[in-house]
């Protein structure tokens, strides 16, 4: 069976020759696959394309796989494939070329010696025209590309540098199994130095069935854009005078990240942590002595104290402050592990055109934790994380068909902090404890922070998209670089192993993923809103009035409308605010003690007592209910 990727990687090929055949001058980038289709990326030069024209590129691409088209592959040395690329005029793939002889490419090491293009044929056959192409193709025989009569080679469609793999033949590729979505600006090779191109992106899966369930989620998310949600909800607030990246949390807003924090306190307490503070601050010796300073400083912000003529830096992360606490102790074996737990802001100089909401932001707030232990206690504290992990998740409704990412390093050691045997340790140490823990976990090369090696947990929301938000990484570095001791059992100086642990990953990523999750309507325990008291004349001001402060006084949060508008109104307005529960008061409930109450999310109706009510509402809150 056909892995998808390589059909994704196929179909953006012959996006490329339908952008070739329709536009004849148009020189072609690189077109990898991705996690949901494929792209593809051009210089149209002076010709104007837009995504009115993805409709005729979307038909040429439906008319090319109906050819029935083989896909062919040829390998020649650097030098011949120069000359291929030079006689096709194609500079983007001729400077692919010298990165690749020279190294600077992250995978060199997996290309051969050789380059291999892919080139298309229609109503493939042994022939003299194969036999020719063949021969004219082989490295031995090849002098210039421009020699090549094309006429006479007539079935010969398209040919890219690539090293595939790609499906044998078109027919193995459903036309209806891929959609061009949209058009963007891309700079050749990420660096915004270097020419912009334009970038097609697709979706493409197996079939049209999966295509169509794939395109229902993406108007799903649309309708549950957190940037709307927290917008009508006031949740938080993005504003041009303090500066983008830097979000402003609405009292609604801030009810749901106290939330957050106060249970993630909860399900560490009990555990051995200890909460901690740490100044924003730092001067860079502190990050010298971390490692980071070379490798991080371009993308933390400094700060000039004028009256102390001192220079700091607003800290990026939190671990080097932590590493100070753990130094200013003396600890023996007895004290290991040692916790600590901070939800603390950092900031970080993302550039200005990745900020977007809360989807990337300068000030990061991270439920931040390190514990310092032996290396025999890693599988132990790994559970330990990961049980907190599976508690703080179920709650959410996020724990069906999740998976770990165990993030290590590739070939090129060089851009790596720190020693050979301790990143192998590191490493080990890690894939053991998810063995041990029988985590559901895949080892993914390349991932891997600089510092370190690490455990990334992948949960999928309501509608299926996966996120990346919990993380476990071992450090063995930054005792080093430290010095960091304890005393072990002989009375001799033993160095700690470092585990590095975010539950939400951030409040700000975490807030992101639970607005759009949720859809409008959090689980009580996390609502702002989550009564509203709807007295339907104002004779029944009175007893809403006493349902209010009965309510408030076990700690719910509700509210009134005791304006004069009609009863509809005040609903609708209540809904609007995504209330969890709307209390209406006539007359009957006031006679009563009674309160009508109106489910929003399940939209059921009941009249019930206000004690029951009351006592209901706070089970409902004190167990996190979905």
């Amino acid at each position: 069976m056909i892995d998808l990727s390589t059909k994704r990687h196929s179909l953006s090929h012959i996006m490329a020759q339908a952008v070739k055949s329709l536009y004849p001058d148009v020189k072609i980038a690189t077109g990898p696959d991705t996690e949901d289709g494929f792209y593809y990326d051009f210089d149209f030069g002076t010709t104007e394309f837009s995504e009115t024209n993805l409709k005729e590129v979307e038909k040429k691409m439906k008319q090319i796989i109906t050819q029935n088209q083989d896909f062919k592959k040829f390998e020649v040395d650097y030098s011949t494939a120069r000359k291929v690329l030079s006689s096709m005029n194609e500079a983007f793939k001729s400077e692919l070329i010298d990165r690749f002889e020279s190294g600077d490419f992250k995978n060199k090491e997996k290309l051969s010696d050789k380059i291999s293009f892919y080139f298309n044929v229609s109503k493939w056959k042994p022939s003299e025209y194969y036999e020719k192409l063949s021969s004219f193709l082989s490295e031995n025989n090849l002098q210039k590309f421009e020699e090549l009569d094309w006429d006479q080679v007539k079935n010969l469609k398209f040919i890219d540098m690539c090293t595939g793999p790609h499906v044998a033949n078109t027919r193995e590729l459903d036309a209806n199994s891929f959609k061009l979505v949209r058009v963007a600006g891309a700079y050749w090779l990420g660096n915004a130095e270097n020419t912009q191109l334009t970038r097609i992106y697709a979706f493409a899966f197996n079939n049209k069935e999966e295509l169509d369930a794939h395109l229902h989620m993406i108007e799903e998310a649309k309708k549950r854009d957190h940037r709307i949600i927290g917008a009508k909800l006031k949740l938080f607030t993005i504003s041009d005078l303090i500066g983008p990246g830097l979000p402003l949390m609405q009292p609604a807003g801030m009810i749901v990240r106290q939330e957050i924090e106060k249970y993630l306190w909860e399900l560490h307490q009990d555990r051995g942590y200890d909460r901690v503070w740490t100044p924003h601050l730092a001067k860079e010796t502190l990050y010298e002595t971390s490692g980071h300073a070379g490798h991080y400083l371009e993308d933390m912000f400094k700060v000039f104290g004028w009256t102390s003529k001192e220079t700091f830096f607003l800290k990026p992360m939190n671990c080097p402050h932590h590493m100070q606490l753990f130094a200013d102790n003396q600890f023996s074996y007895r004290d290991m592990p040692v916790r600590y737990f901070e939800p603390a802001t950092v900031y970080r100089d993302e550039k200005s055109g990745q900020l977007s909401w809360l989807t990337r932001v300068r000030a990061i707030t991270q439920d931040d934790g390190h514990l310092f232990c032996r290396v025999s206690q890693i599988k132990d504290e790994v559970k330990s994380i990961t049980d907190i992990i599976k508690s703080y998740y179920t709650t959410l409704g996020m724990t069906d068909d999740y998976w770990v990412s165990l993030s290590v390093r590739w070939d090129d050691k060089s851009k790596y902090l720190g020693t050979e045997d301790v990143w192998q340790l590191a490493e080990w140490a890690l894939e053991e404890a998810s063995k041990e823990n029988n985590l559901p976990y895949k080892r993914v090369e390349w991932e891997a922070a600089f510092y370190w090696p690490k455990l990334d947990f992948m949960f999928k929301d309501a509608i299926g998209r996966e996120w990346q938000l919990a993380t476990i990484q071992c450090d063995f570095n930054l005792p080093n670089r430290f010095n960091l001791s304890f005393t072990n059992e002989n009375n001799e100086q033993e160095r700690p192993v470092v585990i590095h642990r975010a539950i939400s990953g951030s409040l700000e990523r975490g807030m992101w993923v639970l607005i759009e999750h949720f859809a409008w309507v959090f689980p009580l325990w996390l609502s702002p809103r989550q009564v509203t008291i709807l007295p339907v004349l104002p004779m029944f001001d009175e007893y809403a009035e006493s349902v209010l402060k009965e309510l408030r006084s076990a700690w719910i949060r509700a509210s009134a409308d005791f304006s004069t508008d009609w009863l509809n109104k005040k609903v609708r307005n209540a809904e609007k605010m995504h209330n969890n529960y709307i209390l209406v008061i006539w007359e009957q409930e006031m006679q009563n003690k009674t309160v009508s109450v109106r489910n929003y999310r399940t939209k059921d109706q009941s009249v019930e007592s206000l004690i029951d009510f009351k006592n209901r509402i706070i089970e409902e809150y004190k167990t996190r209910a979905l």
